[in-house]
């Protein structure tokens, strides 16, 4: 089995606990997530399966779309609901210093990851040190909010949509925004609604999963479905045979339209056969004219 399963998980479960069932009703060892979601959140969690596993980097790496309600008034030790309260107050923001607020903060910054978090300190995970009330020292990483809508909004919650770069905490959002509004918050609830290319109507529930895996499995992304957001290249048969073996590919061993419609500033390229199926991407190697498309492709990660 090669592809994606998209799944919508539910609350309670953590991502590796998906992966356990998706790998015991599937009978594939070969399965890995492609972007952790917390216990308490829920929604799209694409499965890379088999051959795709090979593929998460890729589709680890895509922007991501949430449904967020954060509650003002209280923080807490993990930044959301399900934490230790550290602090509450009676204050309440308005809808405009919100709107305000959340304007401010879309754009390029460094985000404090939470100190509950997967990210690893000195070899050892945060949430593992944070729990034992140890030191945890984190260093802000890079990361990018591309929108953030508010759609419902009562005074002591609000409901906001976010379109944000892979590595992006939801929860460290909804924590930064109460400090910048003066009256603490945290996260109640998140759902994911969208994973780069994939969608909640690409998903199916792990009840759906664990009642009948056979139906599931027709539901797998095929590979040369994936990373559409890449050019692609159809190789001839003798281009396929010199992939498999993992040497590099010239024109002459691609579909002819295809060969000149490779962008010289292109960074990865999907190589497929003839029936569309995706058997590796590839590297351009440079050494062409300036502005024309590459001298030749090096398969970097092959599928086949």
């Amino acid at each position: 089995m090669n592809g994606v399963l998209v799944v919508d998980k539910p609350q309670g479960p953590t991502s590796h606990d998906v992966v356990a069932v998706a790998r015991r009703c599937l009978r594939e060892s070969r399965i890995g997530h492609t972007g952790t979601l917390d216990p308490m959140a829920t929604g799209v969690l694409p499965l890379a399966c088999g051959a795709a596993t090979r593929l998460v980097r890729f589709l680890s790496a895509s922007e991501k779309h949430y449904d967020a309600t954060i509650r003002f008034g209280q923080t807490t030790d993990t930044y959301d609901a399900t934490g230790t309260v550290v602090s509450r107050t009676e204050r309440q923001p308005s809808q405009p210093q919100v709107e305000d607020a959340l304007r401010s903060m879309i754009g390029d910054h460094l985000q404090m990851p939470p100190p509950f978090s997967a990210k690893k300190v000195g070899g050892r995970r945060a949430y593992d040190l944070a729990r034992r009330a140890e030191p945890v020292v984190l260093q802000p990483v890079p990361v990018r909010l591309s929108s953030a809508a508010l759609v419902e909004f009562n005074g002591e919650t609000a409901r906001i949509r976010l379109v944000c770069s892979a590595g992006f905490y939801v929860r460290s959002f909804a924590h930064a925004l109460g400090e910048q509004l003066g009256t603490g918050a945290c996260l109640e609830a998140l759902r994911r609604t969208r994973s780069g290319a994939f969608g909640l109507d690409d998903a199916v529930t792990l009840e759906e999963l664990q009642r009948d895996p056979a139906a599931a499995a027709r539901r797998v992304i095929p590979p040369g479905r994936l990373l559409p957001e890449l050019p692609g290249a159809t190789l001839t048969d003798v281009g396929r045979t010199r992939v498999s073996h993992g040497q590099d590919v010239y024109p002459g061993h691609l579909r002819p339209d295809d060969a000149r419609s490779i962008a010289p500033a292109a960074e990865w390229v999907r190589l497929l056969d003839a029936d569309g199926r995706l058997l590796a991407l590839a590297q351009p190697v440079p050494g062409g004219p300036p502005g024309r498309p590459p001298r030749a492709l090096h398969p970097s990660v092959v599928l086949i």
